[in-house]
């Protein structure tokens, strides 16, 4: 028994010690991903510590001293996305209509045919938004039946995994589509506009993962992210960045998104919601985000019912409360995070001049 327990502890140093290399693999960058699972894990593996091995000896209490580092350290990038944790966004007290905008953000998996499943919530729920990842030519042709609520449109069908499409009830101006890393790979940017005429810059993302079978390293994700953070930064315009970024809410890439472009996220002390594996309930975690501009505070957010994708929809509701949302801050940067940014972007050779400007505020 000793033996096993010290291999599993070993295997738990591992996957713990492995993330805090910067190098891009995928099999590096893919122990982020996993971190809840790797706590429940390691906590079941700390209490067959204590009740298997011999507690008289010196090696158990360091094998138990480790497990218990390995578990605390797991837990502190989990933690912020349990209600354990204060709220990074404040939620609306009082909500004016007009300053109001909901944002669906739905990878619908391009085999997928059960359209009808996203039809239903977009009718249920009447988002002011509607943006779809993975949508081919044939998800643009079964969308077209929200168009008559959603009439103002940005359609980029691909089918490659990476067609993506924007539905909005509220008008969009200064619309680009962008191939910011990857040729083959859209981003869109836009800006929208709200009843009240209060303009929004709305970035639409879906960077390809770090896989075998795609990228093999996370260094063009990595940029896209880095780049549109580097853009939105130099704005004081209220802004929107959603999607599928291939990344999830704790990592260190996340983490230096949120660094750089001063963005807020309203899932940290409101729980993880994670949107992926919709069929996997024990292999989840959180792939599809929305961040935002401390101009907004948060009337709700939640994960949407199965729509036949391997990703559950995301419904964010948002009110324009620059006033009330003045005092809200996210993560702080500092010189070792641009050093690190400015490195991700030279190595993929691109600047902050690629992103599409759309900002209105200048």
């Amino acid at each position: 028994m000793t033996a096993i327990l010290t291999f599993f502890t070993t295997l738990a140093c591992i996957v713990t010690l492995l993330p805090f290399s910067r190098h891009p693999h995928w099999a590096i960058r893919g122990m982020d991903f996993p971190r809840l699972q790797f706590a429940i894990f390691i906590a079941v593996l700390l209490i067959a510590n204590f009740v298997f091995l011999n507690k008289q000896s010196q090696f158990t209490w360091v094998v138990i001293s480790i497990t218990a580092l390995c578990l605390a350290w797991q837990l502190w990038w989990i933690l912020p996305y349990t209600r354990l944790w204060p709220h990074e966004v404040k939620e609306t007290k009082e909500s004016s209509p007009d300053k109001q905008i909901s944002i669906m953000t739905a990878n619908v998996l391009t085999p997928n045919r059960k359209v009808d499943k996203l039809i239903q919530l977009v009718q249920i729920h009447k988002p002011d938004v509607l943006v779809t990842l993975e949508s081919d030519q044939w998800w643009e042709d079964q969308l077209k039946v929200v168009e008559v609520d959603m009439p103002h449109s940005i359609k980029c069908p691909l089918d490659n995994l990476y067609g993506m499409h924007v539905f909005s009830r509220l008008p969009l101006s200064n619309q680009e589509i962008a191939y910011l890393v990857e040729k083959e790979v859209p981003s869109i940017h836009t800006t929208l506009t709200l009843d009240s005429g209060d303009k929004v810059r709305m970035h639409f993302m879906h960077p390809a993962p770090p896989s075998p079978t795609e990228n093999p390293q996370s260094a063009e994700r990595d940029a896209e992210l880095i780049i549109v953070a580097k853009s939105v930064a130099k704005s004081n315009q209220p802004i929107i960045v959603t999607g599928d970024l291939n990344d999830v809410a704790w990592s260190a890439t996340t983490r230096l998104f949120r660094k750089i472009s001063g963005l807020l996220d309203p899932r940290v002390g409101r729980g993880m919601l994670n949107t992926f594996h919709a069929d996997f309930p024990f292999l989840r975690w959180p792939l599809d985000h929305l961040f935002h501009s401390q101009h907004f505070t948060l009337n709700s957010i939640k994960r949407l019912p199965p729509i036949g994708s391997d990703h559950f929809a995301l419904l964010t509701k948002l009110t324009l409360s620059p006033t009330v949302g003045a005092d809200q801050t996210g993560l702080e940067s500092n010189t070792s995070d641009h050093n690190w940014a400015k490195e991700i972007t030279e190595n993929q050779s691109i600047s902050v001049n690629d992103v599409p400007q759309v900002d209105n505020s200048k």
